[in-house]
C-alpha cells in the first residue's frame, strides 16, 4: 500500500507557507531544497524549503482533497494546524536526510 503526504513548507523567517502533496516526502523535499521545480516556482521564489508540517494518507484522492482544503484556509487556521503538531515550528526536513 502506498502512502501519500500532505505537507507544509515555509521560508526561514516563517512568513510564507506552501502546501503540497506527494507520494515520496523525502524526494519532494529534496526537490524543493535543490530547486528542482519550474524556473518560476513559488517555493523557489519565496525560498520555501523548510518542512514544518506533514500528515500521511493511504488514499491519493483523500490526500489531494485534504491539500486543496488546507490551501483554501486562511493563514491563521494553517498556523493553528502546524502549531498543533509542531508547537515550536521546528524545521523537520533534517529528519528525512539523516
Amino acid at each position: 500500500m502506498k502512502t501519500y503526504y500532505v505537507y507544509i513548507l515555509t521560508n526561514k523567517n516563517k512568513t510564507v507557507l506552501y502546501v503540497g502533496v506527494t507520494n515520496n516526502l523525502k524526494r519532494r523535499i529534496s526537490e524543493h531544497v535543490n530547486h528542482i521545480d519550474h524556473i518560476n516556482a513559488f517555493t523557489k521564489r519565496y525560498n520555501c524549503n523548510h518542512l514544518v508540517y506533514f500528515e500521511e494518507h493511504d488514499d491519493v484522492n483523500l490526500a489531494i482533497e485534504r491539500e486543496k482544503r488546507i490551501k483554501g484556509w486562511r493563514r491563521e487556521r494553517k498556523n493553528d494546524l502546524i502549531t498543533e503538531l509542531n508547537p515550536e515550528w521546528k524545521f523537520l526536513e533534517a529528519d528525512f536526510f539523516v
